[in-house]
This record gives C-alpha cells, structure tokens and sequence, in this order.
C-alpha cells in the first residue's frame, strides 16, 4: 500500500493527489515504519517526502514559491511555521545530543512537511468538498473497526502493527482507539469532523455521504469513551446552533469573559479547576488535566525560555501531558506557545473578515461559519487532549480549509482596497492640476463624496486667497 500511494502521490492530477494521503494517513497505523540507516521512516513521513519530491518536479515551471499556496504565505501559515520552529529549535537546546536533532528533524517534517503539503494540495472550495467525501468514508470504515472493538475486544488496525491490539478499559469501559494511538485522539478528531459533514450536507450534492459521515463519526465519539471527545462533540453542535447569533459574536465573547471572571470570584480554587468537575463517562481524569493546567502555570520560569526536559518532577503522573497548550508549551516555550495561540486567533479573525464581506450570501456564510465550528471544536479539546499522533493532519486539514476558504473574498477585498486608493490618488492629483489651470473651478455635478470634498476645499482655499489679495492691494493703494 505504501509503494502504491507513494505512486499515486506522484502521478496523480494536484487535486486528487491528497487522497491518497489522507487515506495513507486515516486508515494506517502510525507506528508503521522503515528503519534505514539508524533512523525511523514511518509511512506518512515518506509519503510526504514523496510530496515534496514531487513539488521539486514541478519547480521547472518556474511559479514563484509564493503563489504555489493559495491566497499566499498567510498570517496563519507564518504563525505554524515560527511554533514549529521554536519547539524545534527549543528541543535541541535542551538536550544537545545528535539524537534530539534527528528526532526533531523528523518531527519538522511530519509538522512543517505535512502542513505545507496539505495547504499546496487544497486550492480550491472544490478541493475542500472532496477532501471532506474522502474523510466521511475514512469515518466509516473507522466506525466499523471501533465497534468490532467493543463487541470482540479486538483491535483490527492493531494486526497490521503500529497500535494497540486489545483496546484498553477503565471504569469497565472499553474504549475503542481504531488506528489511532489511543482513545481520545479517535473520538476527539470524529467529534470535530461534525461540522465538515454538516457541511457536506449543506452544500447538498453529496447528503448520502454526509449522513453516513455524521453517523460514523458520533459512532467514533460514542465508542471511544472519553470525556473530551464528548465535549469536542457538544462544542460542534452549540457552534452550530450559535449560527442565528453570528452578527452578535462579540456581545457572545464578552459573556464569556464575565463568564470566567465570576466563576474566579465564586471558586475557591483557580478558575482552571473548573475542568477537575467534568466527567461525561464516569470513568475521567478531569483532576489531572486541572493539576496540569495549574502546574504549567505554577513552572513558568521552569519552561518560559526554550520548554523544560522533563515534567513529570511537577507532580504525580504529569508526565502525561494531554493538553496540546500545555504540551506545545513544554516543548517551546513561550514563543512557541504565544504563537500557537496566535494560530487560532488569527484563523478566527480570517474567518470572520471574510464572513462579514460577503453578507448576504448564504452558501459562502455557511461555508466560513461550519469551518469555524470545526475550529472551536478543535480549539476546547485541546484543553483536554494533546495530537501526539495522526490526528495532528486531521488539524492541518482544519487549518488548510481556512486559508483556502477565505483567500477569494480576502484576496478580492485586498485589490478592491487597493484600487480604491488608487483612484483618490489619481483624482487628488487632476484636482490639483485642476486648481493650478483654473483658480475658481467651475461647478460640477458629481456624485463622488471624495470629489466633492476636494471641490469644496479648493473653493474655500481660493476664497481665503481672494480676501487677502483684496485686503494687500487695497492697503497698498492707501
């Protein structure tokens, strides 16, 4: 299979070359791997490699590196790639061994490679649409290997290698994992994939894939048995329903905030300490995901520079740092993690500007307003789950759909600026020419508000002129 996508990667047309990754990526254990010269080459890390050999190819059309990514190099892409960067850059300081460079080169490459591949490959709506068809059958056939493990107690994905084989169990609970490493990353990246499917659905050419989508995918939350994928669930149907508020967001933000501020008045703990309350299956660590919180906070000076080695010295079991805010944090320090929240609050703000300019149309509101929602799903799991394995693409396919989406209204907008600038610059320059040839110009009908302002200026300057060279040359005759 790796051969054969690898192949089709190559050969296939750039809008279908993503499938295969994706397929490659969502249906195949991330332990599976080459080991060559010392190093570990897992499957989706030589399939991106095969990526950008074939952006290489295709060098010699000469297209500026620039224009390979649509809508351009964006705020969001500048703010992934310097919080990669610094956790790479803050790893091999720390430990400043050769084998801490090599795993942070591979990990540069399954985060930058992966990324900027994902955003290359996705260009267009058309694109977003497809990507999503591919997911909701990845859901389905994930659904089925989920449930196999609550009804066998058998993990199917795990007789290929990479993963578990028998699913864990707490509380009594089996918690199905499918491909990926552990529970919370399956049932988190299935909850968050809500929105998309809503989307599938709304664009109304493809409702059958869509409904066999959100069914697999509620499937993949239900069995997992997690208390963060059910929350990441609940987050992508209150986003939804927030659709009929979308012109009162900020009224939405501020509550929030006050919101927060009373619940630091009232507690008797920290505010963060909220989550130690939330437990949607019985079975939660939602003390330890507050401990965790409280202890990052607590560290500061311990990881605000380039991140610390090690954390488990902060307190009992910290060592398990499923939370990606935190986790980034740890890893890079404190660029690395103001940028990472840069990256989400840039993708919200890009959003809403290109929402907003295009008031009206509902099918594109829809579009940016279900991406969103797949973004805030993502943004409140992270409080209680780190993407330590493939669900980390599932994330750079959320981002990747954001800058695609919002680059024609963006882009459009720019040039529209733009070109109106330079229309007042054109029009101030013939004023002046105007004014110079004629002192008093003549009355003209204009509907222009700048062409009247410049007209209405130009007569009273003229006026003020006229009085005192009335006023000089009468006072020079006495």
């Amino acid at each position: 299979m790796l051969v054969l996508s690898i192949v089709l990667i190559l050969m296939l047309p750039r809008r279908f070359a993503v499938i295969p990754f994706i397929l490659c990526a969502f249906l195949l254990p991330l332990g599976q791997q080459l080991y060559i010269g010392g190093v570990h080459w897992f499957v989706i890390r030589l399939l991106i490699l095969a990526g950008i050999f074939r952006l290489l190819l295709t060098k010699a059309d000469k297209t500026p590196a620039r224009s390979r990514f649509i809508g351009g190099f964006t705020s969001i892409d500048k703010a992934f790639l310097i919080c990669v960067a610094a956790q790479v850059v803050g790893f091999i300081l720390l430990y400043q061994q050769k084998e801490a460079t090599v795993n942070k080169m591979g990990f540069f490459i399954d985060f930058a490679g992966g990324y900027f591949l994902i955003r290359l490959f996705i260009r267009s709506a058309e694109d977003i649409y497809r990507v999503v068809r591919v997911l909701a059958v990845v859901s389905f056939v994930l659904a089925i290997g989920m449930v196999i493990e609550q009804v066998k107690l058998i993990n199917v994905f795990g007789m290929m290698g990479g993963t578990n084989l028998i699913p864990a169990i707490r509380e009594g609970k089996i918690r199905s994992q499918g491909v990926f490493q552990h529970a919370l990353p399956a049932g988190t990246v299935a909850a968050t994939w809500i929105p998309l499917f809503a989307l599938l659905w709304r664009n109304g050419k493809s409702k059958l894939i869509a409904l066999i989508g959100l069914i697999s995918a509620t499937i993949m939350t239900v069995t997992s048995q997690s208390s963060t994928p059910l929350l990441a669930y609940a987050a992508s149907l209150l986003a939804l329903l927030f659709w009929k508020m979308r012109e009162n967001m900020r009224a939405v933000r501020w509550g929030i905030v006050i919101g927060i501020l009373l619940l630091a008045v009232v507690m008797k703990a920290p505010v963060w300490y909220v989550i130690a309350h939330i437990d949607l299956t019985g079975g939660s660590s939602g003390y330890h995901r507050a401990e965790l919180v409280n202890q990052f906070i607590m560290h500061f000076w311990d990881w605000w520079l380039i991140g610390v080695k090690d954390a488990s010295t902060w307190g009992y079991d910290l060592w398990d740092v499923q939370n990606q805010y935190v986790d980034v944090g740890e890893t890079g320090g404190l660029l690395a993690f103001c940028y990472f929240v840069a990256l989400i609050s840039r993708s919200f703000a890009r959003l809403g500007d290109a929402r907003k300019k295009i008031v009206g149309d509902k099918d594109r509101e829809w579009l940016f307003w279900l991406i969103g929602s797949a973004l805030f799903s993502n943004a409140l799991a992270f409080i209680g789950v780190n993407y330590f394995d493939q669900s980390r693409y599932s994330w750079f396919l959320i981002l990747s759909f954001i800058c695609t989406a919002t680059a024609p209204v963006l882009e459009t907008a720019k040039v529209e600026q733009v070109g109106g600038v330079t229309q007042i610059s054109q029009l101030k320059q013939s004023k002046t020419v105007d004014v110079q040839n004629n002192p008093i110009p003549a009355r003209r009908s204009s509907s222009n508000l700048a062409d009247r302002f410049l007209l209405d200026r130009t007569r009273r300057a003229n006026a003020v002129d006229e009085t005192h060279g009335f006023a000089f040359r009468k006072r020079s005759s006495q």
